[in-house]
């Protein structure tokens, strides 16, 4: 373990990553969802175009109101409302202006583009094999080391399968949480979000159940 960064540097470059990229983005750093973006790329380039035809809002609203006439056709004008008593109509204004503010603060950015999302899963790879190769630890293997094979199997056709089941339950799981311990952990949580608080706890306290039965029981 000498060979590795002290755990106070590795928490402060996760902290500086999770920082920079909320401010510069106002987006979640996650990698299942990058992952879930890249391996569907045909649906979202199709998405990215539809919305890049329709960047200009302006250009939107003029679209709209000519569909809408185009369909219902010409119509009467609204009658008009009877005055409103004196003060109401500055409340009404008010209460608007407020409900467009509220609207506007709670919008959120769309996905990143595609090719960000590809560079992330890139740069994951290139990142963890610059390390092993400076540190000089870089050779490849087929197994999970002596750890695993003494705690779980040596088997080896035993270990494809744990590790492909394994993959599967914790891609599913991912999924279905909405976020991986990036998303949920690094980003949701520093943003004290709820749901974000409570999956965090959940998989790291199952993790650590799951670890004292290896380590201890069995």
């Amino acid at each position: 373990m000498s060979g590795y960064w002290p755990w106070w540097a590795g928490a402060a470059g996760l902290a500086l990553i999770t920082i920079n990229y909320a401010l510069t983005t106002d987006r979640s750093f996650g990698v299942s969802s990058a992952w879930d973006r890249v391996l569907h790329w045909r649906r979202e380039r199709r998405l990215e175009r539809m919305d890049e035809e329709f960047t200009d809002e302006r250009a939107l609203a003029d679209a709209l109101a000519a569909a809408t006439a185009e369909h219902f056709g010409t119509r009467p004008a609204a009658p008009t409302a009877p005055p409103a008593p004196y003060g109401t109509s500055q409340l009404l204004e008010t209460e608007a202006q407020s409900a467009v503010g509220e609207g506007t603060s709670v919008t959120s950015p769309g996905p990143a583009p595609l090719v960000t999302q590809a560079a992330l899963l890139v740069s994951i790879f290139l990142g963890g094999l610059i390390a092993a190769l400076t540190s000089g630890r870089f050779h490849l293997r087929f197994d999970m080391g002596p750890g695993f094979r003494d705690v779980v199997t040596a088997n080896s056709i035993t270990m494809i399968v744990l590790l492909f089941v394994g993959g599967v339950l914790v891609g599913f799981g991912t999924r279905l949480a909405g976020g991986c311990s990036s998303g949920h952990g690094l980003n949701g949580c520093g943003r004290l979000r709820p749901v974000s608080l409570v999956a965090t706890a959940v998989f790291f306290g199952t993790a650590v159940a799951v670890s004292f039965l290896l380590w201890k029981v069995i």
